[in-house]
């Protein structure tokens, strides 16, 4: 079974795994709020739809300070 997106790939996108995880669970709740027409056409979960979001630069993972 392969994952898509790679999560060692995806890991580079963020500085840290932790940033990683808050990043695509803030993302899959705003999401989920919405009534997303995207997300309900691309056929995915929505972790997985965040996840490739990420991993093709479509959403930004910003950590404040």
């Amino acid at each position: 079974m392969m994952i898509d997106p790679p999560i060692d790939k995806l890991i580079k996108k963020a500085p840290c795994r932790y940033a990683l995880v808050v990043a695509i669970t803030k993302r899959t709740k705003e999401l989920l709020s919405t009534d997303s027409q995207e997300l309900a056409n691309s056929g995915l979960k929505a972790v997985s739809y965040v996840a490739k979001e990420i991993y093709e630069d479509k959403f930004k993972i910003e950590v404040n300070d």
